[in-house]
């Protein structure tokens, strides 16, 4: 079998073992030695790729950035930031139509900007609003399919392990990435509340509200949160003005973090070497996911078939919207049965490539972040898509007894926002690249 149909055939390979339930990271770890050892045709040269295989990987001093992030977001959760954040936006929104949702998004934009994981915001902050949004009155369906779409914040607004992945693929400035992605997550935060306004006065009954706190209490709620605005704007203000790099970024939102968690009482030594451990777990599953990345598309650059689709692409006379709506579509798709990272690190190396060869009036580093902007923004589609979004199901664990035909219905209007703001940012990529340009 020559490379090309030996490529081709892997992926139908490789979504058989995703359904057999192997995981992603082992999945692409076989499909891509067995690949590559049928390209060279013996096993002397792979074994002299596996010498080098891990170390290329893991040397890279980009990723470092993950476990730092990973465990700023367990620390925060330790200082109780999401309850903080809930029950500051909720003072002053709460008593409106609709504002208890609203602050419940507005929290998870909060979290998100500290936390960099879209399934960890979806799943803390769901712990906190769930049951706000249930004395509040809330209808089942809407309580959880604004908190799954909320959950999705945690990868769009900066910082986010998916946007630093994306960036050391595409070997793009993370620092760019982070500002250029400021911009279409503030608009998906709005999106998400423009569609609760919306929701609670189309469907009668489907919202209450709470009673309006004084004034005093309100403010007193805000303060509590000012250490949080004060980390995310020291981190990011920091990476986005040069007074340090984002790995330095990550390491001192750890740090503050780790301080504030242990001022409020929250940093106990078990609470400590359980916020270790878990970050030493979600460290260990991204970079196997990594790593079985990096096998498979070395099989995939040996086979030249990234290569010859970019040139076959180019020979049809496709308009590069034509390529860039068909590639969306495909990751949307993708997203009803991948997680983000492992569509992220399994595409990117195919469909860059050929984006990068198309004209759109733009340079080519504006380019390859306006593209890495929209693919996350697709990803996180994706993420809440039913019938298998991967924040629906982090939300119906914790809510069982909301029926999941509940949460699918209740999840569609966010969708269609998303899909509203995937048309206007490719119809105007001056949106994402507008804080860069600054």
């Amino acid at each position: 079998m020559d490379p090309l149909t030996l490529a081709a055939w892997s992926f139908p390979v490789l979504l058989l073992l995703i359904m057999l339930r192997v995981p992603i990271g082992l999945a692409m770890l076989a499909v891509g030695l067995v690949g590559s050892w049928q390209v060279y045709g013996s096993a002397a040269p792979l074994l002299n790729q596996l010498k080098t295989l891990a170390y290329g990987q893991f040397s890279s001093h980009s990723l470092s950035i993950v476990p730092l992030f990973l465990l700023m977001g367990q620390l925060a959760t330790l200082g109780g930031m999401s309850k903080a954040l809930f029950k500051a936006a909720e003072a002053f929104l709460g008593h409106r139509k609709g504002g208890v949702g609203m602050a419940a998004i507005g929290a998870c934009a909060g979290f998100g900007s500290i936390c960099g994981s879209s399934l960890a915001t979806a799943a803390t902050m769901g712990q906190v609003a769930l049951p706000e949004l249930k004395r509040a009155g809330y209808s089942p369906g809407l309580s959880s399919g604004l908190l799954a779409a909320g959950g999705t914040l945690g990868i769009l607004i900066p910082p986010s392990i998916v946007l630093v992945i994306y960036a050391v693929l595409a070997e793009q400035n993370i620092a760019k990435m982070f500002a250029a992605a400021f911009v279409p997550g503030i608009l998906a935060a709005l999106g998400y509340m423009a569609v609760i306004a919306i929701v609670v006065r189309v469907v009668p009954g489907s919202a209450g509200s709470i009673a309006a706190l004084p004034w005093p209490e309100r403010w007193r709620a805000l303060a509590a949160v000012w250490p949080v605005l004060l980390i995310f704007a020291t981190v990011i203000g920091g990476i986005y003005t040069g007074i340090f790099t984002p790995t330095e970024g990550a390491a001192v939102g750890a740090v503050a973090t780790g301080l504030l968690a242990a001022k409020r009482g929250g940093l106990s030594l078990p609470r400590l070497r359980d916020a270790i451990e878990a970050t030493a777990s979600g460290t260990a599953m991204v970079f196997l996911i990594v790593i079985g990345a990096a096998a498979y598309n070395t099989f995939l650059a040996l086979s030249q078939l990234p290569q010859e689709l970019a040139g076959w692409v180019g020979q049809q006379g496709f308009s590069p919207y034509q390529v860039l709506w068909a590639i969306l579509i495909f990751y949307v798709i993708a997203g009803c049965v991948m997680d983000s990272l492992s569509m992220i690190l399994l595409t990117v190396p195919i469909f860059f490539p050929m984006v990068s060869g198309l004209d759109f009036g733009l340079t080519p580093e504006e380019t390859a972040i306006w593209f890495g902007i929209l693919v996350l923004i697709v990803v996180e589609v994706g993420l809440i898509t039913p019938p298998v979004g991967m924040n629906l199901f982090v939300i119906q664990s914790m809510a069982r007894w909301i029926p999941i035909r509940d949460t699918y219905i209740g999840v569609l209007p966010f969708v269609a926002s998303d899909l509203v703001r995937v048309v206007v940012l490719v119809a105007f990529p001056a949106i994402s690249l507008f804080v860069l340009r600054l």
